[in-house]
């Protein structure tokens, strides 16, 4: 049997080792346009950055080493210009050489992978604006950076890779400004989440211009000036485009594939598209997102290695079958990790669902022992069901265990009230008896038992104060004297009881702490005295960053950028 790959990196290049392991005879060729089969896309960031120091160390296999191990022809600089599904036929173009032939297949694999998304704005063909998906795009940012020595920059774009590389342009002493026209980084967070990023990004340097859309770009004697739409424009020694992804299908295309989302390829559960004997997997693909069932594009390595594992399992004979991806991600942000699975709150009730959400900031490890640090939990699940749709968390250690048990109790199914059952490890170094995961399973059985009843922040502009309900903050004077939510008094949670006759019982009572643990303890001591109490999820903590960071924005999209 001979199989043709078209493209490596993680989906073609796992599909020609996994293809080797299950076929020792088969003839397996992939071609590759660029110089580099398989390389670390989410290192790239940090050898700009000089965390990584050797370029040698991002390139993960090598044509020489696939050969010698595999027994796989790995053909860079080699672009496949055309399929042709009814001859089992490409064509190739050799681009060192120039030369064009044609290769047969039995099997065919498409791994293309996308490309940067590229708007249609003049001054996109400036030498000093540059994208970042490839070794040669690292190379060549690097290589203006030693020469040129920027002094700023201005990356259009907040997701995965404009954040990445702000930190590593800062930690090389530039100025970074991101600008981007939602009015938060990281769509995969609720804007709740993603202030604490923002907080994060603008304690260490980082300016913030979010809710601005991009207009174009003009070349000055000192570098670039970025056109905002109703805004003073931003100048920077360079810009890097960080838009987001576009499918890279034209070959799929032109050979009248069936195409999806943004021409994005259509696969079944085995990779398989609409061509006989053509499979495709990775970042060109249409998959299902495994909790709302819809289509999606979700461009990680993580499903794009599984993707291109399955094809060669069913081109093998095996009946693998994907079951689709929930977005398992985890980012570095300078000091702070923030982690999410599953689908959002924003995009939960986007698709139709049910809502209910629980806020937590349990420690990293138990208090005694030295070091803990707070991270900020959202569990977002349906109601009714108590199926687990997604979770998101910001904090320093420990973010990246919590997630992977996150992610796998989603994967197999279970409720969220079952997080309670959850059997995890435990010392002092790591962990607490009371796992946060395990926190936020019991707030959840409490509220699926009636013994916990929530209110959001959304919820608090819609609090009467009139006089008609009580707003009660249980922290103690000194803490809330340092800040506190309009209308709420103050009775520590401590000394409640002794004040519980001041309390009207026919008002219900909202009440706060600064991180929901007391506040919920005097909702139990008022419930238990015949009051009707709700908690306020999150706590002060959480609502104070969220609020701050939008007054931020707000300032930022009034007059043209955020106050680092």
């Amino acid at each position: 049997m001979k199989i043709v790959i078209v493209g490596g990196v993680a989906g073609g290049a796992t599909a020609a080792a996994r293809l080797r392991r299950l076929d020792e005879h088969a003839e397996i060729i992939v071609f590759e346009r660029s110089g580099f089969i398989s390389y670390a896309n989410c290192g790239l960031p940090y050898y700009i950055g000089d965390v990584i120091t050797d370029s040698d160390l991002l390139t993960l296999q090598t044509p020489e080493s696939f050969l010698s191990r595999f027994r796989v022809s790995m053909k860079v600089h080699h672009e496949v210009t055309s399929l042709h599904p009814e001859r089992h036929a490409v064509s190739v173009k050799n681009l060192e050489t120039g030369e064009d032939f044609e290769e047969t297949y039995d099997k065919l694999i498409l791994s293309p992978g996308a490309k940067p998304t590229q708007p249609k704005l003049p001054g996109t063909d400036i030498d000093k604006l540059f994208t970042l998906r490839t070794v040669e795009d690292t190379l060549r940012i690097k290589t203006y950076i030693e020469k040129n020595q920027p002094k700023s920059a201005v990356l259009a774009g907040g997701g995965f890779i404009g954040l990445e590389l702000a930190e590593n342009l800062r930690e090389l002493g530039m100025e970074v400004t991101i600008v981007q026209r939602p009015k938060q980084l990281m769509n995969p967070f609720d804007s709740d989440m993603a202030a604490f990023l923002h907080n994060e990004m603008r304690k260490h340097g980082v300016k913030l211009a979010l809710g601005h859309t991009v207009e174009g770009f003009q070349e000055t004697t000192d570098g670039v000036r970025v056109l905002l739409k109703e805004a003073e424009p931003l100048c920077a020694d360079m810009v890097v485009l960080a838009i987001g992804v576009t499918p890279d299908t034209k070959l799929a295309k032109d050979a009248g594939l069936e195409l999806g989302i943004k021409d994005s390829i259509l696969v079944n559960a085995h990779m398989q598209t609409s061509a006989p004997d053509i499979y495709a997997v990775g970042d060109a693909v249409q998959i299902k997102h495994f909790v709302t069932g819809q289509d999606a594009l979700i461009s990680l390595a993580g499903p794009a290695n599984k993707q291109g594992r399955i094809a060669a399992d069913h081109i093998c004979g095996k009946n693998s079958s994907y079951s689709g991806s929930q977005g398992s991600s985890v980012i570095k942000v300078f000091d702070m990790t923030a982690a999410v699975t599953g689908v959002n709150e924003t995009n939960a009730r986007k698709a139709g669902l049910a809502v209910d959400k629980v806020i937590l900031s349990p420690m990293s490890h138990t208090g005694y022992y030295p070091g803990g640090k707070v991270m900020t939990m959202k569990v977002v699940f349906e109601k009714e069901t108590y199926r687990i749709l997604g979770a998101q968390i910001v904090g320093y250690e420990g973010v990246d265990k919590r997630i992977d048990v996150l992610a796998t109790a989603i994967h197999a199914g279970m409720k969220a009230s079952d997080l309670a059952e959850l059997d995890l490890a435990y010392a002092p170094p790591y962990s607490s008896a009371k796992d946060p995961v395990n926190l936020a399973g019991f707030m959840i059985e409490n509220i699926s038992d009636g013994t916990l009843t929530q209110f959001h922040l959304e919820d608090i502009k819609t609090l009467s104060l009139d006089g008609s309900a009580i707003l009660l903050d249980t922290r103690t004077p000194e803490e809330y004297e340092r800040g506190h939510v309009d209308g709420f008094v103050n009775i520590p949670v401590d000394v409640l009881r002794e004040h519980l006759k001041e309390l009207p019982k026919e008002k219900p009572i909202y009440v706060m702490c600064q991180s929901g643990l007391r506040s919920y303890i005097a909702t139990r001591i008022l419930e238990g005295n015949g009051y009707r109490a709700y908690n306020f999820s999150g706590g002060f903590r959480f609502y104070d960053a969220v609020m701050n960071d939008r007054c931020l924005i707000a300032s930022a999209v009034a007059c043209g950028m955020d106050q680092a």
